[in-house]
């Protein structure tokens, strides 16, 4: 499955440990990523500020807070990567890691409504369209390509690693930060200094970037770069394959970011510790990482994408049926794991078969067709729960993902085996 060289996979976590600028590149995203989780607790905290808005139940109120992270990828996904392949990418990471924090800092001096929170959320996710495709052009240019299946088995790792200690610890560090420095501010000035955090690591990161030629720079407008990238990747069925299995993954992590919030109350939690849900689910995708990281030289040629898919589909099943707490967090643990087997590969193939000169245009595009595939699920996730209940939603999920999973690995298995 994977399009990578088997011996130099097993080296790769310790060429990357001895590589600085992904040193810097890793840990300074983990702390974005961790600044971002800690951030959708503090919006979901702040929630039960407000009663709901007429006709709008309180499951829907959380979907709507969601579209709001959602809607600017929409609006501006592919022009993100568009920028990312004009303007130097550490200048995107630091200036819109510093203008998250500046943002998140004016919430205590903003009025406490809902809709103030919908428009800040709203701004914070647009400028994170522009951090999300230049983070994912910079690691191709700072790693060597047989170490590309390690370095991204790595950041899906810190990645979901920032879920678990976002969503899991994020309400105590909140509840601390509002004790030791005042309700007003307190949350706000933690979660602003993470993104500010972030920044000051990745500053000192140093890479040569393609440059393109100044005529063409100059020739090429927006709109033709992007109708560039549709043409490509219209061209490339292997990449653009791989998107479609990457797309329906993200599709089921929003469907559950919603339902989450509802699966705490029935195991007996508050409403803001649904993370820990979502956190086990990260321990499941660090696991499965690692596995890639350290054996994908022997499992390349297993139909992981699909084993994934039915991983994911039994566990939605089966979650309907048990009310141990334990047995549940196992059960979002093995769906990690079946996340793992999907994303990783996918993520991994796409920078390999990409051309530095696409990679802008190529991330932003899939960032953007990722984020409206992910609107769906965020808006009628919340309404369908409150109209049919949860288990028939999780059960309904479940037979979708199983037809969606074999039919995508049936489309492109034969495309995907090209590059074993």
């Amino acid at each position: 499955m994977f399009p990578t060289e088997p011996a130099a996979v097993n080296n790769g976590f310790g060429a990357l440990l001895k590589n600085r600028g992904f040193m810097l590149l890793w840990i300074g995203q983990l702390v974005s990523q961790l600044a971002d989780k800690v951030f959708f607790v503090l919006m979901i905290a702040l929630l039960e500020n407000y009663s709901p808005l007429p006709g709008l139940a309180q499951n829907s109120m959380y979907s709507t807070l969601m579209l709001s992270f959602t809607i600017p990828a929409i609006l501006f996904g592919s022009a993100g990567g568009i920028f990312v392949d004009r303007l130097p990418k550490k200048l995107i990471m630091v200036g819109s890691d510093v203008v998250r924090g500046i943002l998140t800092l004016c919430l205590p001096f903003l009025p406490r409504e809902f809709l103030i929170l919908l428009i800040l959320t709203f701004a914070i996710s647009s400028v994170t369209q522009f951090f999300a495709p230049a983070e994912q052009a910079a690691i191709p240019l700072l790693v060597k390509r047989e170490n590309l299946l390690a370095a991204n088995a790595l950041f899906s790792s810190t990645m979901m690693g920032a879920l678990i200690v976002g969503f899991a610890i994020g309400e105590p560090i909140l509840s601390l930060s509002k004790s030791l420095m005042g309700a007003e501010y307190g949350q706000e000035v933690v979660v602003g200094g993470l993104y500010l955090l972030s920044a000051a690591i990745m500053q000192p990161i140093k890479f040569k970037e393609h440059k393109p030629h100044q005529e063409h720079q100059g020739s090429n407008h927006p709109w033709t770069e992007f109708t560039e990238s549709l043409r490509y990747l219209k061209k490339n069925r292997l990449i653009l394959n791989a998107m479609l299995q990457l797309t329906t993954l993200y599709c089921v992590f929003a469907a559950l970011t919603v339902l989450t919030i509802q699966l705490a109350e029935e195991f007996g939690l508050k409403e803001k510790q649904f993370g820990f849900f979502l956190a086990a689910a990260g321990v499941g995708m660090v696991f499965g990482a690692a596995i890639l990281g350290h054996w994908g030289d022997k499992l390349h040629h297993k139909p992981l994408p699909l084993i994934g898919f039915l991983m994911m589909a039994l566990v939605l099943g089966v979650f309907t049926f048990t009310h141990n707490l334990l047995v549940a967090l196992g059960l979002c643990a093995f769906l990690g794991v079946g996340a793992a087997f999907i994303g990783v590969p996918m993520q991994t193939l796409i920078q390999q078969q990409t051309p530095s000169t696409m990679h802008g245009k190529v991330f932003g595009f899939q960032n953007h067709a990722v984020n409206i595939a992910l609107a769906l699920p965020l808006a009628i996730t919340g309404p369908l729960t409150d109209v049919l209940g949860l288990r028939t939603v999780l059960v309904a999920m479940s037979i979708i993902v199983v037809v969606v999973g074999v039919w995508a690995w049936q489309n492109t298995r034969k495309v995907l085996q090209d590059v074993i």
